[in-house]
């Protein structure tokens, strides 16, 4: 039990020895920029040993209120012999890695809705009852029969729509009683995807112009703890419910479709070489749309791993070597998204802004006497068309036409 005095002694006594190491290794450190990662990690170190030990020590039974009252016979006669608590569980430290991997495979779930996999094969299903297609006994067309008899038993296209809705802000079906759209996420999501895009490049400029180079305004691993922690944050709570229950589920359906798309009766109707080829096909030919098959489906891939990324204790880490290399697992996948959404409209690429409000989408220019400053302008025409808080204005007018 440690006491104030102790308290006080402690993060002095570390002040100090930061103070003595940085002095005596200070031309080392100038040299070696990596080893003062290493000494600053072995104190913090030191240091969350001594609190954690201190945390597991039983308190006494009037939890030291007694001491600092001066009641009885362990009153305290200075304020240094109370007993002070040395803090409580970190607030991003309790979420549940499971429910955020879930919101991760119902976006790549989505994705894959939103490309029109499963209104692909309703469209099958209403030929092959229609007689339309020369469809009878094969393998896809025993599967299309199945498909259509578990239909009773799953999760209705309905409950898919409203589980979007209510944990992305995508598309515009209502969101169950009791319930309200993410608003935040496609901000949020797309803000840390920017950051770490951003980390990268910088890390790659000052690693070509300067040689070692360790400026921490290169590459700034606060701003994309920031940006990722705002984003576990905000799917914290819309991730309880039966959400883990439905992507099992769905997933399990995405599966059965694409074994039917892949069948090669199916594939023989359309001339088609795999599935994907199937899906495009009906599309075009039943649903006269533009086909974003690629990009939709590479947004599913690397959302989700981002998304699984960041469901674990990653991005709690502070010592600058390792939290860049395991960054660096997802570098490719958030330049591929943001490259994908950028293509799409559905997200911008500021250039400028570092840290931008949570409720802004895109910074605004500053202006001196009238003026805008040059060096931050950002064009109207690009500004007006790629705003990340229209992705739910966009995607409801497909979701209207998709579903």
């Amino acid at each position: 039990m440690a006491t104030e005095k102790d308290y006080q002694s402690l993060y002095d006594r570390i002040a100090a020895l930061r103070d003595t190491v940085t002095s005596r290794l200070g031309a080392d450190l100038i040299s070696n920029p990596q080893l003062g990662d290493a000494i600053t990690k072995q104190i913090d170190d030191m240091l969350q040993s001594v609190v954690a030990a201190d945390s597991k020590a039983p308190p006494p039974p009037d939890k030291g209120l007694a001491a600092l009252a001066g009641i009885g016979a362990d009153a305290a006669s200075t304020l240094g012999q109370t007993r002070i608590p040395p803090g409580i569980e970190p607030y991003d430290e309790t979420i549940t890695s499971e429910r955020i991997i879930a919101v991760g495979d119902v976006y790549y779930i989505y994705q894959h809705e939103t490309i029109g996999v499963f209104r692909v094969v309703q469209k099958l299903q209403e030929l092959f009852r229609a007689g339309t297609v020369r469809l009878s006994g094969g393998a896809g067309a025993y599967a299309l029969y199945q498909f259509d008899r578990r239909e009773v038993l799953r999760y209705t296209q309905r409950d898919r729509l409203a589980a979007y809705r209510r944990i992305f802000n995508y598309g515009n079906a209502p969101v169950p009683t009791g319930s309200r759209p993410n608003t935040d996420f496609h901000k949020l999501f797309a803000h840390f995807i920017h950051q770490v895009t951003l980390f990268w490049r910088d890390k790659r400029i000052s690693d070509v112009i300067r040689e070692r180079a360790y400026d921490p305004s290169f590459g700034s691993i606060a701003i994309v703890r920031r940006a990722g922690l705002d984003l576990r944050n905000n799917l914290k709570w819309l991730s309880f419910g039966h959400l883990s229950v439905l992507r099992v589920e769905v997933l399990q359906l995405l599966e059965e479709a694409f074994k039917i798309l892949n069948s090669e009766d199916i594939k023989r109707l359309f001339g088609a070489d795999n599935a994907w080829d199937v899906v495009e096909e009906v599309l075009i030919r039943y649903f006269n749309e533009r086909l974003v098959t690629s990009p939709r489906q590479r947004m599913g891939v690397t959302g989700r791993e981002i998304l699984r990324w960041l469901a674990q204790d990653h991005i709690l880490k502070t010592t600058r070597s390792e939290f860049e290399t395991l960054l660096l697992e997802i570098a490719e996948q958030a330049e591929e998204w943001l490259t994908s959404a950028q293509a799409m409209g559905f997200a911008g690429r500021p250039g400028s802004a570092r840290v931008l409000p949570w409720t802004r989408t895109s910074p605004s220019p500053a202006s001196a006497n009238g003026h805008r400053r040059p060096g931050i302008d950002v064009p109207r025409r690009a500004a007006a068309r790629q705003p990340v808080s229209r992705w739910g204005d966009t995607l409801e007018c497909e979701c209207e036409a998709t579903h």
